[in-house]
């Protein structure tokens, strides 16, 4: 959430395209200014320039010489974490989390004392969101807060196990609920969950069934948890605890949690569900109720902001790949064979993008974040044309919400609240169809969409890890006393982020970024518009 940023005179250059985009840029990661428009304009002489950047508290204007020392504790203030001790009053008591405690103690004097043991975060610590130092708003993918790119620091809390907690384990009831659609990876963290709150000593530990759902409807029960029944969900992909989209009203679920006596309340989801966590959290608080509510980021879409990634992403890259790899196969055992798979990918063309880079066998990405045409002269259909003539086959990858401003726009929502997307798939596999029978050349089209095939599997070795550590975390920050935060991963650092800053817009590719570039370079694709 950096800073929107203002210009006055009227001119146009480089450093004023940049000044129109960089919100865009730092918070999502692509921007939506039109250098066309911008080169079309009449050049006026520049006036004396006087920037000014909004952030989210505090304006900053780049004249003055402290905006630095401005910026930074409005940064500070925004990612200070919410805690239970805000409204309560309460004194810490040592840690019941030591791994220490299981070794016997050999009376060598040259052992480590279990009090000295140096497994615990000190609340101190502080990891950098970004290590980077651009020296050019124009440089590959530069995320810049003011005209000059100046470096500064933006640090966000370590996440990991502190010395001192503010519940008593053995008085604690703590819940777990899984919520949105499936990902992989969703028992590796119920399973992390248990497992991390037993070794504090919490023993009752319960699951809410088929997420927000399981607080109101009737007939759904609270299911206990313990390690023993919890071992091998991991083995599976799905969730050992059902999820399901929208649900009660917030006051309803605090009602439930209140008569359930719940204590800390474990929240797995992607953005809807983080924003859900949040109203909850701030529900909590108003009543003044000691409740830690600890989201963990799940979504096959990566499209969360400030993280570098949230589980079930690696295992869908790698399940979509083979399905590019399939549609290779038949696009290039066919006579004139296109292969067009369609990727999940609601706001974000991440999976798709990645899931291109890594088959190396896709000759067009399509993502949302890039706007193109089907038809004319520098249309998707033309290189298609152009390939089919040149290489005899080729392979097509497009993200679910990629060219929906080519779609008729139903305006329906899920349960979620999310819009329905118009199926792009169907739409580009008739285009092509119609497209070479106009031209009166045979294509054999191969469409593959693997949707509830990624989102089913069990994670891989990669996202296994993420979970393990990210369910970790959050029990840890729980005990910490921690509330309104999610357990993620920052510029590969483990760190807590308040809720409030991961939901502001969804994570979207740089277009004018590297990784993007990569891809470009890989499938050799031109500019379609």
């Amino acid at each position: 959430m950096a800073a929107a940023v203002k210009t006055s005179g009227g001119f146009c250059n480089t450093q004023q395209q940049w000044l129109h985009s960089t919100r865009d840029l730092f918070l999502h990661g692509s921007t939506r200014s039109n250098a066309k428009e911008c080169k079309s304009r009449k050049t006026k002489k520049p006036t004396s320039l006087r920037v000014k950047a909004t952030s989210t508290k505090v304006e900053l204007d780049f004249n003055d010489p402290s905006w630095k020392q401005k910026f930074q504790e409005d940064w500070d203030n925004r990612f200070n974490l919410p805690r239970i001790t805000d409204i309560y009053d309460l004194k810490p008591r040592p840690t019941t989390f030591s791994l220490m405690k299981q070794r016997t103690p050999t009376g060598d004097e040259d052992s480590t004392p279990m009090d000295m043991w140096n497994g615990y975060v000190n609340n101190d610590d502080r990891a950098l969101m970004k290590v980077i130092k651009y020296s050019s708003p124009t440089s590959a993918g530069a995320e810049c807060i003011d005209p000059d790119c100046s470096w500064v620091e933006q640090w966000v809390h370590r996440a990991g196990p502190r010395k001192d907690i503010y519940y008593e384990p053995n008085e604690v009831k703590a819940a777990i609920v899984t919520c949105g659609g499936l990902c992989p990876g969703l028992n590796d963290v119920i399973r992390q969950v248990v497992f991390t709150l037993e070794t504090y000593g919490v023993k009752n530990i319960v699951g809410i069934p088929f997420g927000f759902r399981g607080f109101f409807e009737k007939g759904l029960k609270e299911m206990p948890l313990s390690r023993n029944l919890v071992e091998n969900i991991n083995l599976a992909g799905g969730s050992f605890l059902g999820v399901s989209r929208g649900g009660p009203k917030t006051s309803e679920i605090v009602d439930s949690i209140q008569a359930r006596r719940i204590d800390m309340l474990f929240v797995l989801g992607g953005n809807g569900t983080h924003a859900g966590a949040n109203a909850i959290h701030d529900e909590c608080r108003k009543r003044k109720l000691k409740v830690s509510v600890v989201a963990v980021p799940k979504t096959i879409d990566n499209d969360i902001p400030l993280m570098d990634k949230t589980f079930g992403f690696d295992t869908a890259v790698e399940e979509a790949q083979r399905a590019i790899n399939s549609a290779y196969i038949e696009a290039r055992s066919a006579y004139h064979g296109i292969g067009l798979v369609k990727l999940m990918g609601r706001s974000s063309g991440f999976i798709a993008m990645h899931a291109s880079l890594s088959s190396g066998q896709v000759d067009v990405c399509l993502i949302p974040e890039v706007s193109f045409a089907l038809d004319g002269e520098y249309g998707v259909l033309q290189h298609l044309e152009q390939l089919i003539k040149n290489k005899g086959f080729c392979v097509v990858c497009v993200a679910e919400a990629a060219g929906q401003e080519l779609l008729q726009n139903s305006g329906a929502t899920d349960a979620s609240g999310n819009a329905i997307l118009s199926d792009i798939g169907v739409h580009m596999q008739q285009k092509i169809k119609t497209h070479f029978k106009g031209i009166g050349v045979h294509a054999d089209i191969k469409y593959i969409d693997p949707t509830y095939m990624v989102r089913a599997c069990r994670a891989n070795a990669s996202d296994a890890i993420l979970c393990t550590v990210l369910g970790q975390n959050a029990v840890h920050g729980a005990f910490a006393g921690f509330s309104g935060i999610t357990s993620c991963i920052c510029n590969t650092h483990y760190v807590y982020l308040p809720v409030t800053q991961v939901i502001t817009a969804p994570k979207r590719v740089n277009h004018k970024g590297r990784m993007w570039h990569r891809c470009l370079t890989s499938t050799g694709q031109p500019d379609f518009r």
